[in-house]
């Protein structure tokens, strides 16, 4: 995200839409002369690229785009320290021996550094080398293009955007898994029920402006959604937010020129990738495929883990579903929905080591209990006792 007096910077508010800033192929040429002056100063302090960015480019290029990208640029740049000796070494050092020589700062300079087995020159320079503006500059990444370098900027663009939201909507068609396992692993607010329209669901969000404090995190794990969202099939987003007073609607979608993630994890912990590579090996009868199609439930949506089908059958499919965290009666309520779904071909796995409580499970609830590892046995054991009922 961008600090708040970047904000102008990022959009324009025409009514009650926000018109973000983004950067296109037409920035490219000016951002490849940016990125050979941060160059230029590899090596060097970053106080003194700091004072060369004050002055213009030797090309035209937008002030505000330009100080977003140059923001972006360098937090792409890691600084390294560069001393002769370590800078609290010198400093303590160097206070010490001034206290030995008070009012004569030539002897007490030469006094540490002959302590410490440098010139007085590395001592200097070592003193305060630790601080931001002294630290020395890495060049950008070698492979880093003006393309990358305007879609990391658009990326830094939405996050700032969403930040300043209220509520957000999410409509995403197909591979909404990834999306949803993020939000929810980062602890964000929210709802997911399926939408009108085929291989979709719509997901509504609470943004950091509806929160009373921690605004900060939230409106970052809110940001990190949408470079996940370029691996879903199409999506379209509109958040509601408040630009300098002001209410108005984002909206992005696909085609937008944002940065993408990395490829989400296909597995949520070592525990689902252990259950998945021990099914494979023991019930060689059986298929298994990741993050099947979501199931509606009492009007929302529940994402199962994995699909379970014998090879010689496959439309007689099983989903499985871990549960982590829980209560006896966030388990009822579950349970209690997918009754209502009528879903019978669903297997519940619960860590009884990670309940809340110390109350019993719900009489009669069909689930399977593990501790530490899913025992890929007892599943077969429950599919083959449910394939016989069948």
């Amino acid at each position: 995200m961008f600090p708040g007096k970047l904000l102008r910077c990022t959009c324009s508010v025409n009514g009650a839409t926000v018109t973000p800033h983004f950067l296109g192929a037409e920035d490219h040429p000016w951002l490849r002369v940016l990125m050979d002056e941060f160059c230029r100063f590899e090596g060097r302090s970053r106080r003194e690229l700091e004072q060369r960015l004050k002055e213009p480019l030797p090309c035209w290029c937008p002030p505000g785009k330009r100080a977003l990208a140059s923001l972006t640029l360098s937090r792409l740049c890691k600084d390294r320290e560069h001393a002769p000796v370590k800078p609290r070494d010198a400093r303590r050092e160097l206070f010490k021996a001034g206290a030995q020589s008070p009012g004569q700062p030539d002897l007490a300079m030469a006094k540490a550094a002959e302590a410490l087995g440098v010139s007085s020159d590395a001592l200097r320079a070592s003193i305060f080398a630790d601080l931001p503006g002294e630290r020395r500059l890495a060049p950008p990444p070698r492979d880093l293009s003006g393309g990358e370098l305007a879609l990391r900027t658009n990326l830094g663009i939405a996050r700032t955007l969403l930040y300043r939201s209220s509520s957000v909507r999410i409509e995403v068609f197909g591979n909404a898994r990834a999306i949803v396992r993020h939000a929810r692993l980062r602890g964000l607010i929210c709802t997911v029920r399926p939408s009108t329209a085929d291989d979709a669901c719509v997901m509504e969000v609470s943004g950091p402006f509806i929160l009373f404090r921690r605004t900060l995190v939230y409106g970052r794990a809110l940001g990190e959604l949408v470079p996940l969202l370029a691996w879903c099939n199409r999506f379209r987003l509109f958040a509601d937010c408040v630009i300098d007073g002001q209410a108005a609607t984002l909206s992005l979608q696909s085609g937008d020129p944002i940065f993408p993630s990395r490829e989400p994890r296909p597995f949520d912990s070592k525990l689902e990738e252990r259950f998945a590579r021990e099914f494979g090996k023991h019930a060689l009868e059986w298929d298994l495929a990741r993050e099947p199609e979501p199931v509606e439930a009492g009007g929302t949506l529940i994402f199962p883990d994995f699909a379970l089908w014998r090879r010689e059958q496959p439309q007689r499919l099983w989903l499985l579903e871990i549960v982590g965290f829980w209560t006896p009666e966030y388990l009822c309520h579950k349970l209690d929905r997918l009754r209502a779904a009528k879903l019978s071909n669903l297997i519940v796995c619960i860590d009884v080591e990670r309940n809340c409580t110390d109350e019993e499970l719900p009489p009669g609830a069909p689930v399977i209990r593990y501790r530490r590892k899913i025992d890929v046995a007892e599943v077969l054991r429950v599919l083959e006792r449910a394939e016989g009922r069948r």
